[in-house]
């Protein structure tokens, strides 16, 4: 499966983006799918995933109550809503997919054999 992210940008503390992830040449329905992202100067972190039918996420706590992971399978994309976005949120976020992930495993880079181009998020003070 391809995937292809796009919506990042430049914004204020406290604005909001909505990122995209379209995904292609695979059944998207089949796949959990994630985002992380990789602030200047670190390592990729977990930020969010979603079952397969959607309904079923989790977060990472620095983003609980302001970041929402949502999918359409109809349409093949999968969405972040960033909300409060902080200074520290700033980083180069990506969407991954995986079809045989397990639930305990959601928050392992390694763990996804497909990835996006990723997508950047720049947030000023």
């Amino acid at each position: 499966v391809q995937l292809q992210a796009s919506g990042g940008g430049l914004v204020q503390a406290g604005g909001s983006l909505r990122l995209s992830c379209v995904a292609s040449g695979g059944t998207f329905s089949r796949y959990t799918m994630s985002w992380f992202r990789q602030p200047p100067g670190k390592e990729h972190e977990f930020v969010a995933a979603i079952k397969l039918a959607g309904g079923n996420a989790d977060y990472a706590d620095s983003v609980k109550g302001r970041f929402t992971i949502s999918r359409d399978n109809a349409k093949n994309t999968v969405a972040l809503q960033m909300n409060s976005l902080k200074p520290e949120d700033t980083a180069v976020y990506y969407c991954a997919a995986s079809s045989t992930i397990i639930r305990s495993s959601w928050y392992r880079r390694d763990a996804y054999g497909y990835w996006g181009q990723g997508t950047l998020v720049t947030v000023s003070s």
